[in-house]
């Protein structure tokens, strides 16, 4: 069984969970997420908490376990607090500016880039901070994933979009012989 598995997911207050046969919706004071129920694992809400067990000990209900309640985690974290993701953009002239739905980049390129946002994502720009922010995971972090792709940061100056958290391993230039 797994570790993550075992350990009984707790609802805050303000959130509640609804078990269909086909998904898994969850509601709090942000929105509302759900997710598709796996046919392996056995969910019961019991006196505020949500209980996953597997049906059997077969190799799919095995991976699946951990991988039921870190999703459940994920929806009600999301409902109730939500999530934030923080990029750094580095660089001469390198900036970003949010219009609506819109972010456009100034990344060293000859034109602006314009990303629009998924719906449910906010930005916000503080200097050279990005911040990103919404109620799914998933969604947060491919965003991000793709607004690091627009430039990714490169090892000589360390120029780019980066996330906040990353560190760059810096190589050394050419040395004057």
């Amino acid at each position: 069984m797994s570790r993550v598995g075992k350990k009984p997911l707790p609802i805050p207050k303000g959130v509640s969970v609804t078990l269909d046969p086909a998904t898994i919706a969850v509601k709090g004071p942000k929105g509302t997420l759900s997710v598709n129920r796996n046919e392996h694992i056995d969910v019961a809400q019991e006196d505020g908490t949500l209980v996953f067990k597997p049906k059997s000990e077969s190799k799919q209900a095995k991976a699946a376990h951990g991988l039921m309640r870190a999703l459940c985690a994920n929806l009600v974290h999301g409902v109730s607090e939500g999530f934030t993701r923080q990029l750094e953009i580095n660089g001469v002239g390198y900036r970003a500016e949010v219009k609506g739905d819109t972010v456009t980049f100034q990344l060293g390129y000859s034109h602006p880039i314009d990303f629009k946002l998924p719906a449910g994502i906010s930005a916000k720009v503080e200097k050279n901070l990005l911040t990103l922010s919404g109620i799914d995971k998933a969604v947060l972090g491919q965003t991000a994933a793709k607004i690091r792709d627009l430039r990714p940061p490169e090892p000589y100056k360390g120029k780019g979009v980066k996330y906040k958290e990353e560190t760059i391993l810096r190589k050394a230039g050419k040395a004057a012989g």
